[in-house]
């Protein structure tokens, strides 16, 4: 009998597949805990439309980001900071103050899309790259100056 899944079933198949299972597994188990449904022409026209929506948004999302790439790149984030000789910082500039930064510029971006190897410890212009999504990736441009 031939099933759409609705939801993930270990070993069977992911949410959206349509397979062949055995009758009696798809009757007994699949069908009673709402798991998959029947692939009769309705339901199979019902997916194509569903496959079709999602691509639409993921889609829409990936220009969304590319267009908030654009804008943050234009930037430069300006924070300052305790230093010592020779353009060391006292303590560090993290990403989470990158990220408190972009917010008052009213650029909304998660401190864990923020990727430092290692948080900016010198004085200066740093390049740090923002994952916006996880085909699109800007770097924004962080200038740490004297307090």
């Amino acid at each position: 009998m031939k099933v759409i899944f609705l939801q993930d079933v270990k070993g069977k198949g992911k949410k959206g597949d349509v397979k062949n299972v055995s009758e009696g597994y798809a009757r007994n188990y699949l069908l009673k805990n709402n798991l998959a449904i029947e692939a009769n022409n309705a339901n199979m026209k019902s997916l194509e439309k569903k496959k079709e929506s999602q691509n639409k948004k993921a889609q829409q999302e990936v220009e969304d980001a590319k267009a908030f790439k654009g804008k943050i790149e234009s930037t430069t984030v300006e924070l300052k900071a305790k230093a010592g000789d020779g353009g060391r910082l006292f303590g560090a500039v993290t990403n989470k103050q990158v990220a408190e930064k972009l917010k008052k510029m009213d650029m909304k971006v998660d401190k864990r899309k923020i990727v430092m190897k290692e948080p900016i410890r010198a004085l200066g212009y740093t390049n740090v790259e923002v994952k916006l999504h996880p085909e699109v990736t800007a770097t924004v441009k962080v200038h740490v100056t004297e307090e």
